[in-house]
């Protein structure tokens, strides 16, 4: 997949291309359904399928004060998108000016004026344009006057572990995240939801108690509820390599604040490989897949009874990653 950070040129694209346009924030199902359904177009037309996304995500611009994490870091979005068929990525800088931009204008700019497809591929719910006041009917309108077809795709709907019966959506994926039900946000996402950062050094007391942990400096995104988690990792010597890594080792995960001991509670990221000892990883980047809740933060009174825990919270994780 070839990647672009400037605005196209004619000789940028095959011509008459087909198009997708979004934040694709997660690159779950929905996005997945769109991504799909404009590869197999483009494969039977003999063209390319492009997209276009943007970076940071509009929300860190039009909304500074809020602390707002991503689903997909932009290293993984790409590896993400080129997974599902698209042959050129266009990553715009997200600017006030462009989210300034009016439908028509954001149109004219960078669909008409610059990529040219023969068709723009996207979901039923799709909106752009400031305000968003853009939807799939303004876009299907401008494209019947300046040269291209609109395909809509409907909704991708999933059936959550309680049983109700949700549209997936990004947002959707980040509630469930915060209420620690990364069961559903891998049903969402069809693959487990994925934390990666750099690894740091911790406080030491994971090895003491006979538990040595890797803590995880997390890149600017979602991050699950407070609790013990079942998960894998894969562990590279860049941010490119991890998304490539095929290593998945088991391993239990905790999020939550060190207030077992001391008087300092910052919030810990850390992960204890099963059944393998891991050496050497400060300055080595880790990617984090979250399985299933094991259990919510529990202070306890002295090392033994902690210690006694981490043994059950370990067998509990070989035995949902078994």
């Amino acid at each position: 997949m070839r990647v672009l950070k400037t605005i196209p040129k004619a000789t940028d694209v095959t011509k008459r291309c087909i198009l997708t346009v979004g934040n694709f924030d997660g690159v779950h199902t929905g996005h997945q359904e769109i991504l799909t359904t404009g590869a197999q177009i483009a494969r039977q037309n003999k063209t390319e399928l492009v997209a276009i996304t943007f970076d940071p995500h509009p929300a860190v611009i039009l909304h500074p004060s809020r602390s707002i994490g991503v689903l997909t870091p932009m290293e993984l979005k790409k590896h993400l998108l080129a997974r599902f068929g698209v042959d050129c990525l266009f990553v715009l800088p997200t600017t006030r000016e462009l989210l300034d931009l009016s439908a028509w204008d954001f149109a004219e700019r960078f669909i008409v004026s610059t990529i040219k497809p023969a068709l723009v591929v996207e979901g039923e719910n799709f909106h752009f344009g400031t305000g968003r006041v853009g939807n799939i009917h303004t876009l299907a309108t401008i494209g019947q006057e300046k040269g291209f077809d609109v395909q809509s795709v409907p909704t991708k709907q999933a059936r959550l572990t309680i049983g109700q019966q949700v549209k997936i959506s990004s947002t959707l994926i980040r509630n469930v995240l915060e209420s620690g039900k990364v069961a559903d946000a891998a049903i969402a996402l069809a693959r487990p939801y994925r934390l990666m950062g750099r690894i740091i050094p911790g406080h030491g007391k994971g090895g003491q108690l006979g538990f040595p942990t890797a803590n995880l400096d997390p890149l600017r995104q979602t991050i699950p509820a407070d609790g013990v988690y079942a998960g894998r990792v894969e562990i590279a010597d860049s941010l490119p390599t991890l998304c490539q890594a095929q290593d998945r080792l088991s391993a239990v995960f905790s999020i939550g604040q060190a207030r077992t001991f001391g008087t300092q509670h910052p919030l810990l990221i850390e992960a204890h490989v099963l059944d393998r000892t891991m050496n050497h990883l400060y300055g080595k980047y880790m990617a984090m897949d979250f399985v299933q809740r094991i259990r919510g933060q529990t202070r306890f009174a002295s090392e033994p009874q902690l210690a006694e825990q981490i043994q059950k919270d370990c067998q509990s994780a070989k035995e949902i990653l078994s």
